[in-house]
C-alpha cells in the first residue's frame, strides 16, 4: 500500500474513496436493520426497501427425504433443468442440462420466455423418459418476487439484464404451468416457487441442521434467513401460526435505493448505477456483485489511463467500452502469487494492452482488491446484521454465487471482516452451498410432497 501511494498518489486516493472503517460498518447495519424492521411490519412494508417477502417456506430438511424430483433454476444468462435424486442423506444424484438464453428472448416478450423454459424442460424429459412421471417441481426464480402462497410468486421487478415484457406482477408459476400446458406433451407438478438463497440455505441445512441463512454473491447478491413467525406481520394469521419459524427473502440488493447508502457510494458506483439497465435500483447489489464489479475497476482505470497515470502511452478502445473489464478478471488477477503479475498481464493482453510494466500491473491488482474488499466488507455487514437480528450465538451459513465461489480471497476477507464486527460473540461457519439453485428447489419440492 505504502509503495501505491508513492509511485500511483493518483491512484491510491481513488481507491481510499472506497474504504469503509468498522464505525462505517456499524452505520451500515444499523440502518440495515431499520429498513428490514421495517419490511417485516405491515405499516411500514410498502415504503420499505429491503421488502423482507415471506417465502411460505417454515419447514427446514430432515436429511431423511427421499426420492425423485425436478428442479429448474432460472437466475442468470443461463438456466437448467435438473434432476435430482435423493438417494440418502450422503448420497444425492443430480442430473442436469444448461440452456443459453438470448438476449432476445431475455428482452422480448414474457411468453416467449416461458415457452423457451417450457420447451427445455419438456426436451430434457423426453431424453430422461419421464415425460409422464407427473414428478414434484420447483422452480428457482431469481428475481424480486412477493410471494401469496408456496406455488404462487409475483414478479416485482426484473434485475441482472433480464427485461422480458408482461410478467412484473405476475404470477411466474402461472405462467409457467400455461407454458407447460400450451405444449400438451409433459406432466409435472409445479410445487413451488423459490429464489436462489431460499435453495442455498435449505441445500445447507439438508447436511447442517443449524443453517440459518442463505446468501449469494455472484451475478446479483441477495440473502433469506430464518425468523420468528411472530415476527412475519406480512404472514396472513402470523400471530396465530402453528409454526415458529419462516425462512424471508431479504431482497438486500435494493438496500441503499432510498439514499441511505450514499455516505459510502463513490462517483464510480453512481457511473456505474447511471449506466445501467435499472438506475437508482439495486444500490446495495451495485457495490457488491459480479455484474458491477469489473465495471468499478474498469472505469478507475480508463480514468487512470487518460490522465496518463497508467499503462502510459498505451491506447485501448476495447477498455472503453462498457462491460469489457469483466469480473472474472478481478479474481484471475487476484490469484497471482505475491509479487508476481503473470495473469495480470494476460488479462490486460486480451484487452489490447500489452505490457510488462509490473509497477503498473500492481497498481491494477490494487485497484482490483479495493474493490473485492469492499464487496466483502458490505456482505459482512449484511450477514452480521441478520445474525444479531435472529440472536443466535452457533450457526452455519450457507453461501454460493460465483464471486464468493470463485475469487481467492473472498472467504477470508468476509471472515476477517466478521470476525471484526461479532468480537467472538457469536460461533459461525460460513459453508459453500452444493448447488443450491438445483438441490435446494428439489429439497423444498420434497418438503411440500412430505406435508
Amino acid at each position: 500500500m505504502d509503495e501505491i501511494q508513492t509511485l500511483y498518489p493518483e491512484a491510491y486516493r481513488i481507491c481510499q474513496q472506497f474504504a469503509i472503517d468498522q464505525n462505517r460498518m456499524e452505520e451500515i447495519i444499523h440502518r440495515m436493520t431499520r429498513e428490514m424492521t421495517m419490511g417485516l411490519a405491515k405499516d411500514t412494508h410498502p415504503r420499505a426497501t429491503m421488502k423482507c417477502f415471506v417465502t411460505y417456506v417454515q419447514d427446514l430438511p430432515t436429511g431423511r427425504e427421499r426420492g425423485n424430483y425436478l428442479a429448474l433454476d432460472l437466475g442468470g444468462t443461463n438456466f437448467r433443468v435438473l434432476l435430482v435424486n435423493l438417494e440418502s442423506e450422503s448420497t444425492v444424484h443430480i442430473d442436469g442440462q444448461t440452456y443459453g438464453i438470448s438476449k432476445s428472448v431475455m428482452e422480448g416478450p414474457g411468453i416467449k420466455l416461458f415457452d423457451f423454459i417450457a420447451q427445455c424442460l419438456s426436451d430434457f424429459c423426453k431424453d430422461h423418459k419421464l415425460e409422464s412421471a407427473n414428478l414434484p417441481l420447483g422452480f428457482t426464480f431469481s428475481f424480486p418476487c412477493k410471494q401469496v402462497g408456496i406455488d404462487n410468486g409475483t414478479l416485482v421487478a426484473w434485475t441482472k439484464g433480464f427485461k422480458s415484457e408482461g410478467v412484473v406482477n405476475k404470477n411466474v408459476v402461472e405462467l409457467l404451468r400455461d407454458a407447460i400446458a400450451r405444449r400438451g406433451d409433459l406432466k409435472v407438478k409445479v410445487v413451488a416457487i423459490l429464489n436462489d438463497t431460499t435453495g442455498t440455505l435449505m441445500s445447507c441445512a439438508f447436511h447442517k441442521p443449524n443453517c440459518k441463512i442463505g446468501m449469494i454473491v455472484g451475478t446479483g447478491s441477495n440473502a433469506c434467513y430464518v425468523e420468528k413467525t411472530s415476527n412475519v406481520e406480512m404472514l396472513p394469521g402470523y400471530q396465530t401460526s402453528q409454526k415458529p419459524y419462516m425462512i424471508i427473502n431479504c431482497e438486500w440488493g435494493a438496500f441503499g435505493d432510498n439514499g441511505v447508502l450514499d455516505f459510502i457510494r463513490t462517483r464510480y458506483d453512481i457511473e456505474v448505477d447511471n449506466f445501467s439497465i435499472n438506475p437508482k435500483k439495486q444500490v446495495y447489489e451495485k457495490c457488491i456483485s459480479g455484474m458491477y464489479m469489473g465495471e468499478l475497476v474498469r472505469n478507475i482505470i480508463v480514468e487512470l489511463m487518460d490522465k496518463d497515470v497508467l499503462f502510459k502511452g498505451v491506447k485501448s478502445k476495447g477498455l472503453h467500452e462498457r462491460g469489457k473489464f469483466e469480473t472474472r478478471f478481478i479474481t484471475e488477477i487476484e490469484s497471482d502469487e505475491p509479487g508476481r503479475f503473470r495473469n495480470a498481464a494476460m488479462v490486460m493482453d486480451s484487452l489490447g494492452i500489452r505490457t510488462s510494466n509490473e509497477k503498473d500491473l500492481m497498481c491494477l491488482r490494487y485497484i482490483c482488491e479495493t474493490v473485492s474488499t469492499r464487496s466483502a466488507k458490505l456482505a459482512a455487514c449484511g450477514l452480521v446484521c441478520l445474525i444479531r437480528k435472529m440472536n443466535v450465538k452457533d450457526l452455519s451459513v450457507g453461501i454460493d454465487g460465483s464471486v464468493y465461489r470463485f475469487h481467492p480471497h473472498y472467504h477470508r476477507l468476509l471472515m476477517e471482516n466478521m470476525n471484526l464486527l461479532l468480537n467472538g460473540t457469536v460461533r459461525y461457519e460460513l459453508v459453500l452451498s452444493e448447488d443450491g439453485s438445483g438441490r435446494g428447489a428439489a429439497l423444498i419440492a420434497a418438503v411440500c410432497a412430505r406435508d
